[in-house]
């Protein structure tokens, strides 16, 4: 019999049987995934990490799950080119599309300009908001 618990701190072994049994049974449907963790990071002159880029690639796509730019270097085409080091290591991982999402109109347009275009869109995620999900040629 099964029983269900509801937690909002969940063990990482809890965790790990859930993504590896999500692992194995994607690996029987379609072949392994080959995720890879890829990341762009940006460093001050001290070698502190202070923003950057992290995601993935998978079945031959980047995913970009969080990009970050500190206040002081925005506005200076940052996010194009973390985005560029993430796509030339992905095309070097043998990757042809690259996706990402955001809520940030800003963000939005900083991808556009990079080639990115909309594929869908989620109304009010957050309230007032609409996170729009990205895709890219590679």
């Amino acid at each position: 019999m099964s029983q269900f618990e509801v937690t909002a701190s969940p063990c990482a072994e809890d965790l790990a049987a859930i993504g590896e049994g999500l692992a194995a049974f994607n690996d029987a449907e379609v072949g392994p995934s080959e995720r890879k963790p890829l990341a762009v990071l940006i460093r001050d002159i001290e070698g502190k990490v202070i923003g950057g880029l992290s995601g993935y690639t998978a079945w031959g796509w980047l995913f970009t799950q969080w990009l970050f730019i500190p206040d002081a270097l925005r506005g200076g085409g940052m996010a194009g080119k973390l985005l560029t080091e993430a796509e030339r290591e992905a095309r070097a991982r043998g990757c042809h599309g690259a996706w990402i999402d955001t809520f940030s109109p800003v963000a939005r347009k900083a991808y556009m300009r990079q080639g990115y275009e909309i594929f869908g869109e989620l109304p009010d995620f957050p309230k007032g908001r609409t996170r729009i999900f990205l895709k890219k040629e590679l």
